[in-house]
Order: C-alpha cells, then structure tokens, then sequence
C-alpha cells in the first residue's frame, strides 16, 4: 500500500518539539524574534504571512508585522531591512515574496544579514550550502528533506529526479539531494540527481523519471508527473501548487505537478496537495528563526 507522506500531520509533531525546547530555552534567553516584511495586499502573501505568524505564536516566537503599501519604493524597502539587520533583538528578518515587479528581489533578499536570513536565499547562505558549510537552508528543500528523513526513506546512492529549476526550491533540493553527508553541514543526501526542467523533451523526462527512486517535481504544471512515468514503488514529492477549476464540481481546487489519484496506486510514498510540502516550509522557517536565535545567543555568552 502506497504510504501517505502526510506533512501537515509532521509539521505539528516537528512544531511541538520545537514549542518544548523554546518553552525551556526561554527560561534563560530572550523570546526569539521574528520580523515579517508584507509589501501590498496580495490575497496569497497575506495567507502566507498570516499561517506564519500563527506558527510562531503556537512555538513560542515573536513575529512582528512591517506592512508595506504597494507603492513603496525599493529604497524604502531596503532601509526598512537595513534597520531591523542593525536591531540585536530581531533575530529573523524574510520579506515575502513575490513583490511588485518594480522591485528587484534578489536585491531585496541579498540586502538581508545571512545571519538573520530564516528563508535562506542570500546568496552567502546559498554558497554555503553549495559548499556542504553550515547555513540557513531555504525552507521548502528542508522540509523536504525533512519529510524524507523522518519517513527513514533511503537517499544514500539512490536515483533522484528534480523536475523544475527554480533558484528558491528545485536549484537547493538537487544540491541538497547530491551533497556529501560526511561534510561539515551534515545535510547531504548522497544521492545521484538528474535536473530536468521545461526544455527537457517529454519522452526524455518520461524515461529519467522511470529509473528514478525519488521525484522531486515543482513546476507547477498541473498533471505533468503521470502514472506510466513512475517506476513502481518509487517516492514522489509534489512540491507544486496550482489552483484549477474542478471539472466535477465547477469549483476552485489546489493541485500539485502529479496525477495523484493515478500516481498514488504504483508509488510507494507520495505526498499528498495541499497538506504535503506545504506545512513543513511553515515548520522549518521556525526552525530556522530558533536556530538563529540560538546562535546569537549563545556567541554573546
């Protein structure tokens, strides 16, 4: 029987251990501190940054709100990070994200203190990561991560496929997949990764993903990882999120990049959309804000 990769069901096991341990590291410590910058009042950022708040009051983490209108310019932006980079009681700073295409994002997130970066996309955490160091991982790689090691699903030379090369998911889960546990970081996965994307010929995406042993899919093209491309008893992480039209009901539904119902009779893990990969990029940001609350604390000593 195919086993349900439930990651709602893991992010509050995982946000229960980390309620206890900031319960008791508080008892000698400030509160640890995070600060969410919201720019305009897009319906999907504030769902975003309201289930983020919500997790970090549920640990234990201060999480402070900077609402941003629409309009602001980057410079404003910038120097709303600048101060809270220069104030020693935030700990974690993200801004979320899309913003308005005026803005350069990259700017934006490298503008952040890679030691204040919780999503992990400076590019000083990305090239520490890169290079199997210590860092900030972003979010969602480490939640998946997570979800593949709490399920005891064996990475060590086995055959990955990530489909997708964004620079905050697929480009991190496939050097994350591939690096070397031995190292410095601890994080290594040992895997043999192959990256396809949406130039990869489908009769040649079609026959990586059979031999594969994991997929690790975020395109968000609904119904691209089809049953007669997955080998059987295969793990399938379905990162992707699309909102459709149900063609039974006529009404708005959230699907990922795999054909779930078909898919989830020959694999033998599969996370479910929503309710996979979802929660536990929620999970892991707290994580993340901890640990850097935990360092700063403990260099002060």
């Amino acid at each position: 029987m195919t086993k349900i990769l439930d990651g709602k069901s893991l992010s509050k096991t995982l946000n229960l251990e980390l309620k206890a341990e900031i319960n008791e590291w508080v008892k000698k410590y400030p509160k640890p501190r995070l600060a969410c910058i919201l720019v305009g009042d897009d319906p999907a950022s504030v769902t975003y940054v309201t289930k983020k708040r919500e997790a970090a009051e549920l640990v234990g983490i201060q999480c402070d709100l900077i609402k941003l209108n629409s309009d602001v310019s980057q410079s404003d932006i910038l120097q709303a990070i600048h101060q809270l980079n220069d104030d020693v009681s935030v700990d974690g700073i993200l801004v979320q994200l899309p913003l308005p295409e005026s803005i350069n994002e990259r700017m934006i997130c490298n503008a952040i203190s890679e030691n204040k970066d919780v999503d992990g996309f400076s590019i000083i955490n990305v090239g520490k990561f890169c290079l199997d160091m210590d860092a900030l991982l972003p979010c969602t790689p480490y939640g998946i991560m997570e979800i593949i090691k709490r399920n005891n699903i064996e990475t060590f030379g086995r055959n990955v496929v990530v489909v997708g090369r964004s620079k905050n998911v697929a480009m991190p889960i496939a050097m994350l997949m591939h690096t070397d546990g031995k190292h410095e970081s601890q994080n290594g996965m040992d895997a043999t990764v192959t990256i396809c994307h949406r130039y990869t010929p489908s009769d040649q995406l079609a026959n990586h993903c059979r031999n594969a042993d994991i997929i690790i899919t975020a395109t968000g093209v609904p119904g691209l990882i089809k049953a007669d491309m997955v080998k059987p008893g295969a793990t399938i992480i379905d990162v992707g999120l699309t909102r459709i039209t149900c063609p039974e009901t006529g009404k708005p539904k959230l699907v990922g990049d795999v054909d779930f119902k078909e898919v989830s009779k020959i694999a033998g893990a599969i996370t479910p959309v929503p309710g996979g990969v979802g929660p536990m990029t929620v999970a892991m940001l707290m994580r993340n804000t901890f640990k850097i609350a935990r360092n700063r604390s403990l260099l002060s000593i």
